[in-house]
């Protein structure tokens, strides 16, 4: 069963989001097997990330390349909240 992960990052800026994400790209994990969805919109003061993972296993792995280059990036590592998929409606 999948699960549904909310990142809601207080201070992260658009350029330190895209940052990360050529970081990821750098290191392989621009695609990271396990990884379902991934959805990323700014909000007033931060960054709200939510993905869908095949499971807790998959979004761990990708944690270990994820956490460093946030920090490498200036952004506090935010604490995830996980929940189990309900249900996906394809667009």
């Amino acid at each position: 069963m999948s699960i549904t992960v909310v990142f809601d990052i207080d201070g992260m800026t658009a350029n330190q989001y895209d940052q990360v994400l050529v970081d990821l790209e750098e290191a392989g994990q621009g695609k990271p097997k396990g990884r379902l969805h991934h959805h990323a919109a700014a909000k007033p003061n931060g960054w709200f990330v939510m993905d869908v993972w095949e499971s807790p296993t998959t979004l761990d792995a990708f944690a270990a390349t994820l956490i460093p280059l946030l920090v490498k990036n200036g952004v506090q590592s935010p604490q995830p909240q996980v929940y189990q998929t309900h249900n996906t409606i394809p667009g």
